[in-house]
């Protein structure tokens, strides 16, 4: 280690060389790294869904959840499985190992599905995807003076397909109010006039209103796929649905016996802002998107959006950048503080040229993490911020302690170059022990399983890094930099004081 630290000592080219790398490619660094709002973690959820109208959840659980479960044991990887069975609807959401790759998985679920040998005739097709991991960006809502609940609903659904247009949002989400249904309202008087009973209707509707594959049928040159696709969502597709004809042609439709209306269902859902009536609009950010490029596009649009229109106005509830934003200027202003610090208290008890080129580790140590972050799959994120903040009180304490005993060294007669080295070296083993063992104290962080291990693990890497790099540059580039340094003043040489005797 002595060669390496007399090498970079006479020759100081080779340190500058290494700190412009430092700078750049940190620099680098820190703009190709993107912002999160928790640290990224791969998915290792799947879901699967099965809509089956009209069923209760016993005949969900019985006819489709109990069924795929069956088929799920025995799949290498599967940690737990849970179910819900609901009205018309159930879910399975299976989580697996860490240790399996989650599109592999996501097949052997797929198949596994594929293999049960049969389903209630009116399920739809049953949808098996994985669970990507989304991370809250911007909360905002809809809402106006003297708007109704469905002219709200309308201008959010524009809203979300403007948004879903712009390159880097992908994830918007409507809610704050209750699901629609189609309400039919039968005329009793229409119904009697006509010869008609209410189970014909509702056995009318329940045959033509369908969305089910009929099978296939093969020739020597295609396939051709039946399928029956009559299913109406909206109360107009319901209008002219034939209810009854006779052999003079004479034909009944729904609409003329009921009135047929799209309305919210009795679901006591509802939202208020500012004491009207409003529809909340959530935006979330994949792992491949930015948090804060996304929220300063979605700010951009409320902006556009509340000058451009009257009735509407859309509030911003909750800014998840601002969070990041705040957690940011915490370093930035504990950095200074820092630097600050180093460079009074230093300053009154050695020399204000040494006590800057203590306090220079900082960004150094920081800019060098920053080369490396990325290769970790490491953001800005709220944790990783905190890693760099606890991190900042720890790396001044190696340059101060080799500062001063280079200086110590000088002082005893050495030359700049000697007392660098000689200084380094004598308190190397210290230093290097203080750092191994705060390295080794986080990187228990690391092998933690479950999500604590996911979220911490990003702050101990954050901590690891920059104290790796603050080594090579107390132990390299400081001293270079002392030992040509006008800290270190040449001595001058002091007549001896003669001595007289007096008998």
């Amino acid at each position: 280690m002595r060669k390496i630290i007399r090498y970079f000592v006479t020759y100081p080219k080779a340190v500058n060389i290494l700190i412009l790398f430092f700078v750049v490619f940190g620099i680098a660094g820190i703009i190709s790294l993107k912002s999160s709002f928790f640290p990224l973690i791969d998915s290792k959820f799947i879901s699967i869904n099965a809509t089956y109208p009209g069923a209760s959840p016993e005949e969900i659980e019985e006819g489709v959840i109990l069924k795929i479960e069956e088929n799920l044991k025995g799949i290498p990887g599967v940690i737990r499985v849970t179910s819900t069975s609901r009205e018309n609807t159930g879910s399975i959401i299976i989580e697996t190992d860490d240790n399996y790759e989650i599109d592999a998985m996501l097949f052997e679920i797929k198949n596994a599905v594929d293999k049960v040998p049969s389903f209630p005739i009116a399920l739809e097709p049953v949808v098996v995807t994985k669970i990507e991991e989304q991370q809250p960006t911007v909360i905002f809502s809809l809402s106006g003076a003297d708007i109704d609940l469905k002219s709200l609903k309308n201008m959010a659904k524009n809203i979300e397909d403007d948004l879903r247009g712009i390159d880097g949002i992908s994830q918007v989400t409507l809610s704050g109010f209750p699901n629609e249904e189609i309400e039919i309202s039968i005329n009793e008087n229409n119904l009697l006039a006509y010869n008609l009973s209410f189970q014909e209707i509702v056995n009318a509707v329940s045959n033509s209103n369908i969305l089910v594959s009929g099978g296939n049928i093969k020739t020597n040159e295609e396939e051709f796929l039946i399928r029956a696709n009559n299913k109406n969502y909206y109360a107009n597709g319901l209008q002219n649905l034939v209810l009854k004809k006779d052999f003079k042609g004479k034909i009944v439709r729904l609409g003329d016996v009921a009135k047929i209306s799209d309305q919210f269902s009795e679901t006591p859902i509802s939202t208020f802002v500012d004491y009207n009536s409003a529809v909340v609009i959530s935006t979330s950010s994949t792992n491949s998107e930015d948090l804060l490029d996304s929220a300063k596009i979605i700010n951009s649009y409320i902006d556009e959006f509340n000058s451009s229109n009257q009735r509407f106005k859309l509030t911003a509830l909750k800014d998840y950048s601002i969070a990041l934003k705040q957690r940011t200027n915490l370093l930035l202003e504990n950095g200074g503080i820092g630097i600050f610090l180093v460079l009074i208290f230093l300053s009154l008890f050695l020399n204000i040229r040494l006590a800057f080129w203590v306090a220079f580790s900082i960004p150094i140590s920081f800019l060098g993490m920053l080369i490396f972050a990325g290769e970790f799959d490491i953001t800005i994120n709220l944790m990783s911020l905190f890693g760099m903040i606890v991190v900042i009180g720890i790396l001044v304490d190696d340059g101060i302690v080799i500062a001063e005993n280079i200086y110590r060294h000088y002082e005893q007669g050495k030359s700049p170059a000697d007392a660098a080295i000689d200084g380094t070296i004598e308190v190397m083993p210290a230093i290097v022990s203080a750092i191994m063992t705060t390295i080794i104290a986080f990187s228990a962080l690391i092998v933690l399983d479950g999500d604590v291990g996911d979220f911490f693990g990003e702050v101990a890497l954050i901590v690891i890094l920059t104290l790796t790099v603050s080594l090579v540059e107390a132990l390299i580039i400081l001293p270079a930099h002392l030992s040509k340094s006008k800290a270190l003043q040449t001595v001058k040489s002091k007549s001896k004081s003669k001595k007289f005797s007096f008998f």
